[in-house]
């Protein structure tokens, strides 16, 4: 059975509008189209050679290696023994994957609405260990930042949606405008704390975190608890509902952190199994990360898109009244995504405006150390020797300095 979907996400932002255009007749849309497989393919996890980057993700490291996600295929490994000179080494192909973390040799992924694990104790020999099926089922990622959603045909029957493939393209306003505001749709269904032990860590865009014998993975609507005590046997616990658009999860110390489109949540995770609300910080509709370093937290919110925001800035939040979070201050920013912080440097990946540098000494009062211009930023891990970002299908490793940071090495994707 065909059916076709055609989406308008919104019309609140102003597309692009050339002068070349008779009377403004065209604009530039963000189109997102469904990346859809066959249904047989979804539980078929392969580990193949190295292959070109479709679309760069996330980014996450463990011990001597960077696994950088390509949007719903899988994830790529990096052997980074030598910062200066990282290596291709493998892909992971995981239909349907955003997001990786690992503890002590085991990786786990999402594929769609299932959870992986994978053994990856020989870098060289990967094996899948479990599959945990439809314990994720909100994880379903919708393209925000895409103005129109269309396909031309879905066979329920046979085909998965996995993800989005968005693409720039010149519509008619006034075909655009004649759908109306609003979403359209037809017929659619959708089946940083240290551990004692060895955890990886991810960047501030992360669903997934791991905390001690906990993993928690926040979907559209909840946190996904899953006891991990067992490492190759993860335990389905009950699911936190935590209210709508999860996007992020930050974790320190009893304290889970989660970046919404609507704000800031906070959950105690005293009783690890079962996070329970304290308090939220409500910033209006826009996408955004959180990360949280002594008595504040950063948010970045990212506006001009689908997520409804028309402004862009980096929010710094007094937590120091865990239960009363309250704004100390605000930045404009472009189009921010991700953010990290190490010791008093905070990194901002502005997007297509690059890298900024800041000293957080004096929140009220950020000093710019640097501007890494001409490059597009996406997240970024402060490691405590150096800095990693992704951005543009391109990984950069940067060296600390004292008062500024420089560029150490970078190794295309594609």
């Amino acid at each position: 059975m065909k059916k076709k979907i055609v989406v308008i996400l919104s019309l609140l932002t102003l597309p692009f509008v050339s002068c070349d255009d008779k009377d403004g007749e065209y604009a530039d849309y963000v189109v997102a189209r469904p990346l859809v497989i066959n249904q047989s393919e979804l539980a078929t996890i392969d580990i193949i050679a190295p292959r070109p980057v479709d679309e760069s993700g996330k980014v996450y490291t463990y011990q001597d290696y960077i696994f950088v996600n390509d949007k719903y295929q899988g994830v790529h490994v990096i052997d980074n023994t030598f910062p200066q000179r990282p290596r291709k080494i493998a892909f992971i192909k995981i239909p349907g994957n955003v997001d990786i973390s690992v503890k002590d040799d085991f990786l786990y992924a999402d594929s769609l609405t299932d959870l992986v694990v994978l053994d990856i104790s020989d870098i060289e020999n990967i094996q899948q260990v479990n599959r945990l099926e439809n314990v994720l089922y909100n994880n379903i990622i919708w393209p925000f930042d895409a103005d129109i959603i269309e396909d031309e045909g879905f066979d329920y029957e046979t085909e998965v949606l996995i993800g989005w493939e968005t693409t720039t393209e010149r519509r008619l306003i006034s075909e655009v405008e004649e759908r109306g505001g609003g979403i359209f749709i037809d017929d659619m269904a959708f089946a940083e704390t240290a551990n004692a032990s060895d955890t990886g860590q991810g960047g501030s865009l992360a669903r997934f975190k791991i905390v001690e014998d906990f993993l928690y993975a926040v979907d559209s609507h909840n946190i996904n608890v899953f006891n991990i005590s067992d490492l190759d046997n993860p335990v389905d616990l009950e699911d936190v509902y935590a209210g709508f658009d999860i996007e992020t999860i930050f974790n320190r110390g009893d304290h889970l952190f989660l970046g919404s489109m609507r704000g800031m949540y906070i959950y105690d995770i005293s009783s690890p199994a079962t996070p329970t609300y304290v308090s939220e910080f409500e910033h209006g509709t826009a996408c955004d990360p959180v990360v949280v370093d002594g008595d504040y937290a950063y948010v970045t919110l990212r506006g001009g898109n689908g997520c409804g925001a028309l402004e862009s800035g980096l929010f710094i939040v007094d937590i120091s009244d865990i239960a009363n979070p309250e704004l100390a201050i605000e930045y404009a920013m472009d189009e921010p995504y991700g953010l990290g912080i190490r010791d008093e440097k905070l990194f901002v990946c502005d997007g297509e405006s690059g890298l900024k540098v800041y000293d957080k000494t004096d929140v009220m009062e950020l000093e710019q150390l640097n501007h890494f211009k001409d490059i597009v930023t996406f997240d970024v891990i402060p490691l405590e020797s150096h800095l990693i970002m992704v951005g543009d299908e391109i990984l950069y490793q940067y060296e600390y300095l004292d008062d500024d940071i420089k560029l150490m090495s970078q190794i295309d994707l594609k």
